[in-house]
């Protein structure tokens, strides 16, 4: 799979909880930038906007200029965001060969645990089925993800700790997830 694999492949019809999952517009960015960035520091994994991983997150534009990012959108608004990506592509972390990665998956915190963050796992898991050549689909999550885990476990990912790996300069370990298609 490569850079060029066409967005326009992207789902955009709703899912069963009305829930649309569709490619990101620049009309959407600012949603996104304030998504992702509230939920990785309201969970408590960064204290404020200044740390350099919160600046990456914030960057929309350069994510969306270098993985596929979709939205899922409840009622007209956006709630959520993920960044998908494939072996040798910029924002790739752990994807092999023959896996799609998922990075980034945010849920506005004014509605998680509401179904949304399942709903877009769900239709990555449908949309990597329909890729040649891809046989898995993979994820980075840090170790003190716990809420996160569950999700990942519930929906038959499995950990695989000898792809761990630790965040250059920093003292935060990452766990990766797998599933097989």
């Amino acid at each position: 799979m490569d850079q060029n694999t066409p967005v326009s492949e992207a789902p955009n019809q709703p899912t069963d909880s009305g829930i649309v999952i569709r490619p990101v517009t620049p009309e959407d960015y600012d949603d996104v930038r304030r998504i992702t960035r509230d939920a990785y520091i309201e969970a408590g994994y960064f204290d404020d906007d200044t740390h350099p991983y919160v600046v990456v997150l914030s960057d929309i534009e350069h994510r969306a200029q270098h993985a596929q990012v979709w939205v899922a959108e409840r009622d007209g608004a956006v709630v959520g965001s993920v960044a998908i990506t494939f072996a040798g592509q910029r924002y790739t972390d752990i994807a092999v060969e023959g896996e799609l990665e998922f990075r980034m998956l945010a849920v506005d915190p004014a509605v998680q645990r509401g179904g949304i963050g399942r709903a877009m796992v769900e239709r990555i898991i449908e949309h990597a089925r329909t890729l040649p050549g891809i046989e898995a689909v993979s994820l980075t999550s840090g170790s003190d993800m716990l809420r996160a885990h569950q999700l990942y476990l519930s929906m038959g990912f499995h950990r695989v700790p000898e792809r761990d790996w630790w965040v250059p300069n920093e003292d935060i370990l990452l766990w990766v997830f797998r599933r097989e298609l």
